[in-house]
């Protein structure tokens, strides 16, 4: 009887290959959750819904806030105690009221707007960018917030008192109501768009697209970029408030290099 013919390497028969196995999806902490695929127009529809709500909100805001025009025409007011107002063209309150409800409805619906725009981008977005946008977005609300409030107690009454005390010897200081309210509110919105610093400079470093130390070493831009901003952002000339809002900017774009410092901290440290 024959033996069997050994193979041409000298080893045994070749056995039959297996297939290879499927491959085994493991799950990461930074993929899509609860991933829905949309049309292009699927989106579109939704952007379309969202802005539609965004300035229904702000429309009904403003509303209201012009049914109480004249309690926020008078907090305003407050930082220029004594000073005598005059309407110097008819209808000049009107249209100012109108102006000032809409800055009003504007600050009071903001959180609803950041809340559906969250509600729009968080689906296409990460775990790890969720968790990074999500409160930035609600921070950004608070600081927005807190730029008014620093605008309206500090750097409006320090404007107006310089601006009162140059030339009072000369001018009677009677002021139209219209260019009062339009410098008021232009400040504070300024300020309040100033104070957003601090979340852009959080959300760049955890992004990896810049480091604490690179914006530490640029302190002196900073400090250069801050003054032109205190001089193109505030509507009056006067020094005060250019230092005012120069100095809040800088100590702003130190408080976002702590934060991205932080940052780098949590993520060196081991699992």
């Amino acid at each position: 009887m024959s033996e069997p013919t050994p193979s041409k390497s000298g080893g045994a028969a070749t056995e039959t290959a297996l297939p290879a196995p499927a491959p085994i999806h493991v799950s990461r902490p930074d993929e899509f959750p609860g991933e829905v695929e949309m049309s292009l127009l699927e989106h579109l529809e939704e952007l379309r819904r969202r802005v539609l709500r965004s300035l229904l909100a702000l429309v009904v805001s403003a509303v209201l806030c012009l049914v109480l025009v004249r309690p926020l025409v008078q907090l305003l007011q407050v930082p220029a105690a004594g000073m005598r107002f005059l309407q110097l063209a008819p209808g000049e309150f009107l249209f100012v009221s109108i102006k000032v409800a809409g800055y009003a409805g504007l600050t009071l619906v903001l959180p609803y707007i950041l809340y559906e725009l969250l509600c729009f981008v968080l689906p296409g977005l990460t775990r790890r960018e969720r968790r990074l946008v999500a409160p930035a977005v609600a921070a950004s609300a608070v600081l927005f917030m807190a730029g008014l409030a620093f605008a309206w107690w500090a750097l409006v009454p320090a404007a107006l008192r310089f601006l009162v005390s140059y030339g009072a010897d000369v001018v009677e200081p009677i002021w139209s109501i219209e260019r009062y309210l339009d410098f008021v509110l232009l400040l504070m919105v300024a300020t309040g768009l100033a104070f957003e610093l601090p979340v852009l400079q959080l959300l760049l470093g955890a992004f990896g697209l810049v480091r604490s130390r690179t914006m530490l070493g640029a302190w002196r831009w900073v400090v250069l970029g801050s003054a032109l901003a205190g001089a193109v952002l505030t509507p009056s000339t006067d020094p005060v408030t250019m230092l005012l809002l120069t100095g809040a900017i800088t100590a702003l774009f130190l408080i976002g290099v702590a934060l991205v410092a932080l940052v780098e901290q949590v993520r060196a440290q081991p699992a």
